[in-house]
């Protein structure tokens, strides 16, 4: 069993199977200790992401089917559900209304729609969320189709208003924070208002850089530093809030399930 101090940082939000060398990748992050959500994109790579994670002490792996693949690959969403008994992280999901993307939307919408109410049902299921252009269609579909209690939802690289942000705050969601998110003003302002509390960091790597090479989990401290100096927080003490937040967000699982996650 792995206790809350164990782990060095928190990278919940990374896909380390687009990285040139997955299981390299994945030992990085393991060596660096930092604790590493590795998403999915399409549930035909989650047996290769679960495999490689079966042993891990701090790599989890997300099962996802994302918004922005659904135009071509909706049809997935049956092999998802298939999985879904496997994976307790579900990720990356949710809704990209962007220009390149607004033709799917509706499609979208459908399997979103399917992927918070088989979540729903099955309980405990722990969510990364997209959210381009689109958070007010979000939050009223985690609103209408996962009850709180029925599971967690953390928004991946929030861009909406502060309204929205609050909103989603009031529905129980949590918040990945990337370096890259306090570069704007905008981001900066959005950062300082979400609650502490629901905090939590990421980098998105490889679809971030960090001095001309993609982000890696261990670069993670990035995104501390940058949410400490908006916060005016030591690193040390947002990153001890961090990890305690994560545990908060953990907490509810079954004491199984929670000694597996190395956080009882």
């Amino acid at each position: 069993m792995i206790e809350i101090q164990a782990f060095r940082a928190v990278d919940f939000h990374c896909h380390l199977d687009l990285y040139p060398d997955h299981a390299a990748a994945i030992a990085a992050a393991e060596a660096a200790g930092v604790y590493t959500l590795t998403v999915t994109t399409t549930p035909k790579a989650w047996p290769r992401n679960r495999d490689l994670t079966l042993e891990t002490r701090f790599v989890r792996a997300a099962l996802g089917l994302h918004p922005q693949l659904v135009a071509d690959r909706s049809h997935e969403v049956r092999e998802w559900e298939r999985h879904l008994p496997e994976a307790r992280y579900i990720g990356e999901v949710g809704l990209d209304a962007g220009p390149r993307f607004y033709k799917s939307l509706d499609e979208q919408k459908r399997v979103f729609r399917t992927v918070l109410e088989r979540c729903a049902e099955s309980g405990d299921k722990v969510l990364t969320v997209h959210s381009i252009r689109s958070a007010a269609a979000v939050l009223d579909m985690i609103e209408a189709h996962l009850p709180r209690g029925r599971g967690k939802v953390v928004m991946h690289w929030f861009t909406g208003s502060r309204a929205e942000a609050l909103r989603a705050a009031a529905l129980g969601c949590y918040f990945s924070i990337n370096a890259e998110m306090a570069l704007g003003e905008r981001g900066r302002a959005l950062i300082a208002d979400l609650p502490i509390e629901r905090l939590l960091t990421e980098t998105d790597g490889p679809f971030t850089q960090t001095q001309g090479r993609p982000t890696r989990p261990s670069d993670v401290y990035l995104a501390l530093e940058a949410v400490g100096r908006i916060r005016k927080m030591s690193v040390e003490l947002l990153g001890d809030s961090v990890r305690n937040n994560l545990k908060a967000l953990l907490a509810p699982a079954p004491a199984a399930t929670a000694e597996r996650e190395g956080l009882a």
